[in-house]
């Protein structure tokens, strides 16, 4: 009885074995591993194999507006758009990280400054599909942000195996962008002389001048009454008042007929007044003028005007 035993459990072992290297070979056959041996062992091949299980995530392109037109006095939202691509999924990019800089002064990893560098640590995930993921990271720029046509947008994704890699914008077809010179400058919304009488000399006004913009400028002036040319400074109830009656100056304490320029209908530029680009985040560049009027026979009444000033790029 104990003999039979025995003889099943080996007949079932040798079952068994048979099973497994009957396996082997059909794996082997299907996994199309191979081995051969040359002539008297002289060289052996043999197949190699490995199984890659994590990937870097791979920025495949970065598209960015060119050019860029800044908005004067405040900020321009801009989007730098990017795809990415990994063979996990593109569902395993956990972060996506942007930098915005002007690449004719500062590098990717300098720090944030509003007139050359710009960061966002956390782009927005705008779709994924197998392998891929698009995303959008925005940037809020400044007006004052320099102006030329190397600005970068470099982007970096990392993965849930924390894995990453970037790229920049300059190296695809639509490549680094151009900002735009921003000839821009604010001023004093009235020049108000009061009340005064015929043959009156006003005393100085004071009309204050910002750079809104991304450029050193000059700043120039004309003025007219009732509409531009009219050889007009004010167009009165009654009457009017000659433009050249109208002078300005930088010097507040000037004598107004030997310091004091006179207004023109066509645009004239302020002598020794310049407006750097501003470099201090927060501080406005700005300047003074100084504005007079003599009021000559016979206007009356309410008189209005226009003076118009005009940003010129510095010389």
């Amino acid at each position: 009885m104990r003999r039979t035993t025995n003889d099943g459990r080996r007949r079932t072992w040798l079952i068994a074995a048979m099973v497994i290297f009957a396996a082997v070979l059909i794996g082997n056959a299907f996994l199309s591993y191979s081995y051969s041996i040359g002539p008297n062992y002289r060289n052996v091949s043999t197949d190699t194999f490995v199984n890659i299980t994590n990937s870097l995530p791979e920025v495949l392109t970065v598209t960015i507006t060119d050019p860029i037109t800044l908005n004067a006095g405040t900020t321009l939202n801009i989007t730098c758009n990017a795809t990415v691509r990994d063979y996990n999924g593109g569902d395993t990019i956990v972060n996506v990280t942007a930098t915005f800089y002007d690449n004719n002064s500062v590098g990717p990893t300098s720090p944030d400054d509003n007139n050359d560098h710009y960061t966002n640590l956390n782009c927005t995930n705008v779709s994924v599909n197998g392998f891929y993921a698009n995303f959008s990271c925005n940037f809020t720029i400044w007006y004052y942000a320099n102006n030329g046509s190397n600005w970068v947008c470099n982007v970096t994704a990392t993965d849930s195996y924390v894995f990453n890699a970037s790229v920049g914008s300059q190296g695809w077809n639509d490549n680094s962008t151009t900002i735009n010179a921003l000839l821009a400058l604010n001023v004093t919304r009235l020049i108000d002389y009061g009340d005064m009488s015929v043959g009156d000399t006003s005393g100085p006004e004071e009309a204050n001048i910002t750079n809104f913009g991304n450029t050193d400028i000059n700043v120039s002036v004309k003025g007219y009454g009732a509409a531009e040319n009219d050889g007009l400074s004010f167009d009165c109830d009654v009457g009017n008042i000659s433009v050249d009656s109208q002078r300005y100056s930088l010097n507040q304490t000037g004598d107004f007929t030997t310091q004091y320029t006179q207004l023109q209908s066509s645009f004239n530029m302020i002598q020794n007044l310049t407006l750097v680009q501003e470099t201090v985040d927060g501080t406005q560049i700005q300047n003074s003028t100084y504005w007079r009027l003599y009021v000559p026979p016979n206007p009356f009444g309410e008189c209005n005007g226009t003076v118009v000033f005009q940003a010129e790029l510095a010389s």
